[in-house]
C-alpha cells in the first residue's frame, strides 16, 4: 500500500514538474521576444485609425509573409488537434503523471512558440492581416465564457448558486471544450507578431500558460483549481494593464468587471472560508467606491459591463449547445425511423 502511494505521488510530482517547467517556459519565452525586439524598431506601419485598425501589420503584404504565417498557424493548429483526439481515443481519464501525449503536446507547442518569433523577424505578419482585429478577441471571449459555463456545476454562478443547465449540456461542453480551446489560444497566439509592447507581452505570456494548460489534458495538474483560477484571473491583470497602456482611461472597466466576476463567481470555487470570501467582496466594494468617488458616479455602470455581457453569453451559449443537440437528437430519430 505505501509502495503505491509513492508511486502515485512521484507521478503527480511529474504533472507538477511539468506544470511549473511551462510556466518558466513562458516566462523565459516573453523575455526572448523582449530582448529581441529591437530589431523590428524599423518596420513600418500605417497610420491608426480607430478600434476596429490593427496597427502592427506591414503596410504592403508578401506571398512568404502570407505563407509564412498560414502555413506555420495550421501546422501548429492541426498537430495539436490531432494530440487531442489521440488523448480521448487512448486515454479518455485523468490520472496521476504525464502521458506520452502530453509530452507531444508540450513540444509541439513550444517548437510552434520559437518558430513563431523566427516567422516574426523574417517575414513579420500575423494573421492579423488577413482576418478582423474582433475575431481574435471574440474567441478569448467565448473560451472564458465556455470556462464559467463548464464550472457551473463545481462552483457556481452567482455567489455559489448554481445555474440550472441540463447535463446534456454540461457533457457536451467538457467534451469538445479541448477542440474549442485549442483554436481560440492558437489562433490569438498567430493573430499577432512577436512585439514587444506590454500588451503583446502579457497577451504572449498568457497564450503561453493557456498552451501549457491545454497540453496537460487527462493530467491531475489540468484540474488543480488554483493554477485554473490563475489563468481566469490573469485576464484580469492583461485588460487593466493593456487598457492603461492605451491611455483611454477605461481601465476601472476591466478591472472592476473582471474583478466582479471574481467575487460573484471564481473566488467560490477555490474551498475559501466564509470570512475570506466576504472579506474579499468588501475589498472590493472599498476598492470601487474609492475609485468612482473621483472618478464620478455617472460612470459606475462601467463595472457592469463585462459581467453583464459574460453572464448573458453563458445563457445564450448554453442554449446554442442545447439546440444544437436537439437538432442533433431530431435528425438521429429520423434517420432510424428512415432505416
Amino acid at each position: 500500500m505505501a509502495a503505491e502511494t509513492s508511486k502515485k505521488s512521484a507521478l503527480s510530482q511529474k504533472d507538477n514538474l511539468a506544470l511549473w517547467g511551462g510556466i518558466a517556459f513562458s516566462l523565459l519565452y516573453t523575455g526572448f521576444i523582449y530582448l529581441l525586439s529591437g530589431r523590428l524598431a524599423n518596420i513600418p506601419h500605417l497610420p491608426d485609425t480607430g478600434a476596429a485598425h490593427y496597427f502592427w501589420k506591414l503596410p504592403e503584404p508578401t506571398f512568404w509573409s502570407r505563407l509564412s504565417v498560414w502555413g506555420l498557424y495550421l501546422g501548429h493548429q492541426l498537430a495539436i488537434w490531432w494530440t487531442i483526439y489521440y488523448a480521448q481515443k487512448h486515454v479518455g481519464k485523468y490520472t496521476n503523471g504525464l502521458h506520452r501525449v502530453n509530452i507531444w503536446a508540450l513540444s509541439i507547442n513550444a517548437v510552434f512558440a520559437l518558430l513563431h518569433v523566427l516567422q516574426t523577424h523574417l517575414w513579420y505578419d500575423g494573421l492579423a492581416q488577413d482576418v478582423s482585429i474582433f475575431s481574435s478577441q471574440g474567441s478569448v471571449i467565448v473560451l472564458l465564457v465556455w470556462v464559467l459555463l463548464m464550472e457551473n456545476n463545481r462552483r457556481g454562478m452567482f455567489f455559489g448558486k448554481k445555474l440550472p443547465v441540463g447535463k446534456s449540456i454540461m457533457q457536451f461542453a467538457r467534451k469538445y471544450h479541448g477542440y474549442f480551446f485549442a483554436w481560440a489560444i492558437i489562433y490569438t497566439f498567430w493573430y499577432h507578431p512577436a512585439e514587444a509592447t506590454t500588451g503583446h507581452l502579457w497577451g504572449f505570456f498568457y497564450t503561453t500558460l493557456l498552451m501549457v494548460q491545454s497540453s496537460l489534458m487527462y493530467t491531475r495538474a489540468h484540474l488543480n483549481r488554483w493554477w485554473t483560477f490563475f489563468l481566469e484571473f490573469t485576464v484580469l491583470i492583461h485588460g487593466t494593464l493593456v487598457a492603461v497602456g492605451q491611455g483611454n482611461g477605461i481601465w476601472p472597466m476591466f478591472l472592476f468587471g473582471f474583478g466582479g466576476i471574481f467575487v460573484i463567481t471564481q473566488m467560490h470555487g477555490l474551498g475559501l472560508k466564509n470570512w475570506v470570501r466576504a472579506s474579499l467582496l468588501g475589498v472590493y466594494i472599498v476598492a470601487v467606491l474609492f475609485v468612482y468617488n473621483s472618478r464620478g458616479w455617472a460612470n459606475l455602470n462601467e463595472i457592469i459591463r463585462i459581467p453583464l455581457i459574460d453572464y448573458l453569453a453563458v445563457v445564450v451559449l448554453a442554449l446554442l449547445f442545447g439546440l444544437g443537440l436537439w437538432i442533433a437528437r431530431k435528425l438521429s430519430g429520423e434517420r432510424k425511423l428512415a432505416a
